[in-house]
Formats: C-alpha cells, structure tokens, sequence
C-alpha cells in the first residue's frame, strides 16, 4: 500500500482502525483467492517482462527487523521502508494528490502535498507533481520512515503443531497480517521468526485486541482444505466474554443483520441490508456487574460477536469500538438498526476522534506539541498501556471432523476475576494466572 497508514490509524483512543476481524473468515478467504487465481492470467500478460527479481511485491526482509520489549510492550525499531503498489482501477485517472488525499484518510491533505512536492510520493520510481494523472501499469511509491506500533510481548503459545498445520494461543493486543502501519510487529512475522519457516497460511482471523485459536496451515493445500471445512460449516467455534451487566439465563439467540458501515475504518453494526448472521449465546456466570458468556457463531460476519453483543445491549464490558466508554456511543443504539444517515453520523465521529499524530510537515507548527524523529519529523506518541491493547473476547475452541484444540481460559473468565464497580477490569486482578472452565 502506498500509505504508511492505510487503513489504520494511531488514534487518541483505541478505535476501529484498531481491529482485523473477531470472527473467522474462510469462505470470504477462499472467494479472495479464487478471485485473485480467475485474474492471475491477465496480471500476468498486463505485466509480463518484470523478473521475480525485479517484483517488489516478493520482497522479504524478516532477517533485518530489530525487536525491542519494554514494558510489557514489543516494538520494532524504526526503519525506512518504501511501499510500492500498481494502480488499482479507482486510482486511474486522477490527480495524485487527490486520490492520495481521498484514498488515505489517515494523514490529512497538507501531508500528501508535502510528500509528493519533496519526492517522497514517487510514480514510477520518479518525481511526480500533485495534479499528474495516475495511469494504468503506474507503480506508485511512498518512501516513509517506519513507526510501526507497539504491540503486546506477551508470548505466542504453541497449542498444537505437525508437519502441515501449526494452531496457536494468540495473545490479545497484536495483529495477524501485515497492514496500515504493522509490518513485522504482526502474529505472522514474529511466528515465522520464531518458527523458522517462509510463509504461515492463517484459516481463522481475530481482531488484534482479541486473543484465542487461530489454525494456520504451514502449506497451501493444507490451508485451503480447512478453509473449504470452515465455509460448508464443518468446523464448530467456541468463544468467551465478559459484557457488561446480567447477561440474561438460558440460551440467546441473535440474529440480526449487519453490514460494514465503513471499510476503512473496519466499523460494522446492524442494518436492514445487512448480511444474515447468526450467534448463539449462553451465560457462564454473573458477579453483580459483569457476566462471562459463552459464544457460538455460525455465521462468520466481521465484528459478529461484539456487534450483536452491543444490539442485545450487552457489549463486551472493555471494548474499544461497541462499548458504552467511545465518543460515539450514543450513535450504537440498543435493539434498533442503523440507517445510512446514522451510519454517515457515526462514520464522521469516529474520524473525529481518531486525529494522526502531527508532524513537522505541518504548516502551522504549533500544532506539534511533542518530541519529533530526527529522520521524518513524526511526532513521538507515549507509549500505550498494555492492559488497554485487549478485549474480553476469546476464541477458546475449535473442533472439526475428527479434531478439536482448546486453549486455558484468560484470566478475566474465572468466576472470582474482579472488576470495579463500573464493569471495568481491576488492573491487579488483571495479571492473574489463566484458568480452564
């Protein structure tokens, strides 16, 4: 992607730019592929001539990253880093620094002119001015000096590995796939890293703050096998959560549709011209201000659990986007759909909320008010609290024909796990030990 942040954002509060997807995701990963293998002939001739050698998009430069770990926290030491991406269909024939500007919402206009007027933003590998129309084969470049977010230290535990097939306990609070501003601070760098191998083929998704299973197949055939299991429904899913308030006794049963109000911003709520989806819940326990509840999704729909959780007027009790503590919580309301009015209302607040660190590109510089990097004058942001780079949402078992793998159960799902009187987690119990139901 041309955009060091596209789409994901460093927000002054955790927000939608935060997540991947909560829910698994084979069927839409398998119609992905089979799209991009039915287009693969005419890339092919479109671009043929370029060597393997010469395609960026090949490139491999695990070996160089550099981990640091402080406070909880795993970082990647800055580096310069040049995107490189062929012009899609929506770029063409627009003026650079519109499309940039409109493409890229993260980093505002003054940016964009800033980067394309200082050869930053390249066409071709060459200067380009902003109103220089973006043509069909264009390569379009975007030389930046890397921040990569910090993300959870905490460990990735192996629950189960063979020759083909590796299943994972991901930790709450990093991402699975390079995208926006992680690179190697992702589940697949560091496991590729730590398990010596070129490629990890992941068959279920979740969310970066949501911890739990995740399968990935170490070969294709392999991946692609579990993933035609996940899309006819052959493969059973078992998550946990804390919501806030006495989730009701006996089995739930959700049903609403949902629909992605924003792509960019990964936000989804119910809609009437949403997708059907469906989600059986069932308490597990109440403390007198949280329940942990026990959720079977049999539709894979991004967002599916905690959205319907916030419809039912349970939201997961610390989440970041369909929790009762966001600036737009009153835009989510309980037991009713959104339409496309409320939809664009809830969109604008959120990007409101949701500023890019300034920087030293910035005409007005009194707006930077903290210490900038010497190699790209980003502002340095504080780091974040660990404990706040996590949801009370985990992906606690999957079983298939002849196969299951579980994980312990997090801390926050045992009965005695305390919270304070608004919900929120107790930062002391929060460190305790894991616990099985």
């Amino acid at each position: 992607m041309p955009s060091d942040q596209e789409p994901e954002k460093e927000p002054t509060q955790p927000t939608p730019q935060d997540q991947d997807q909560d829910q698994d995701q084979g069927q839409a990963i398998g119609q992905k592929r089979k799209a991009k293998n039915n287009g693969q002939e005419r890339k092919t001739k479109q671009r043929r001539g370029r060597s393997d050698d010469d395609d960026f998009r090949r490139r491999n430069d695990l070996a160089n990253v550099e981990y640091i770990f402080e406070n909880g926290l795993r970082k990647v030491k800055p580096y310069f880093f040049q995107y490189r991406a062929y012009a899609k269909g929506r770029w063409l024939q627009r003026p650079l620094l519109e499309f940039f500007s409109e493409e890229f919402q993260d980093r505002d206009k003054e940016y964009y002119r800033h980067a394309i007027e200082n050869g930053i933003i390249t066409v071709n590998d060459q200067p380009a001015t902003i109103d220089q129309i973006v043509k069909n084969n264009d390569v379009i470049g975007h030389k930046v000096h890397r921040h990569e977010p910090p993300v959870t230290a905490e460990d990735i535990q192996i629950v189960h590995q063979q020759d083909d097939l590796v299943v994972i306990n991901k930790p709450g609070g990093i991402p699975i796939h390079p995208a926006g501003r992680y690179r190697h601070n992702t589940l697949i760098h560091v496991l590729r890293k730590k398990l010596n191998v070129d490629t990890l083929h992941p068959v279920n998704r979740l969310d970066r703050p949501t911890s739990g299973l995740i399968v990935l197949g170490l070969n294709v055939d392999r991946a692609r096998e579990l993933e035609r299991a996940m899309s006819a429904g052959q493969i059973q899913k078992e998550y946990v959560c804390r919501v806030e308030g006495e989730f009701p006794e006996g089995e739930v049963v959700c049903d609403a549709p949902i629909k992605t109000i924003s792509y960019k911003l990964s936000i989804n709520y119910v809609h009437n011209e949403g997708k059907q989806c469906k989600t059986i819940f069932q308490r597990i326990s109440y403390d007198g201000k949280t329940s942990v509840v026990r959720c079977q999704p049999k539709t894979g729909r991004t967002h599916q659990i905690r959205v319907h959780l916030r419809y039912l007027g349970y939201p997961i009790a610390n989440d970041h986007i369909y929790g009762t503590d966001t600036a737009w919580t009153h835009l989510l309301p309980k037991g009713e759909a959104v339409d496309d009015t409320q939809s664009e209302a809830l969109i604008k607040k959120v990007q409101e909320a949701s500023p890019y660190p300034a920087g030293l590109w910035q005409q007005d510089k009194a707006t930077v008010t903290m210490a900038t990097c010497p190699d790209c004058g980003l502002e340095l942001t504080p780091d974040p609290d660990a404990r706040g780079m996590v949801i009370w949402l985990h992906a606690w078992r999957y079983a298939g024909d002849g196969w299951a793998y579980e994980t312990e159960m997090p801390a926050w799902a045992d009965e005695n796990f305390a919270t304070t009187a608004n919900g929120k987690s107790d930062p002391a119990a929060a460190a305790g030990a894991t616990t099985s139901l």
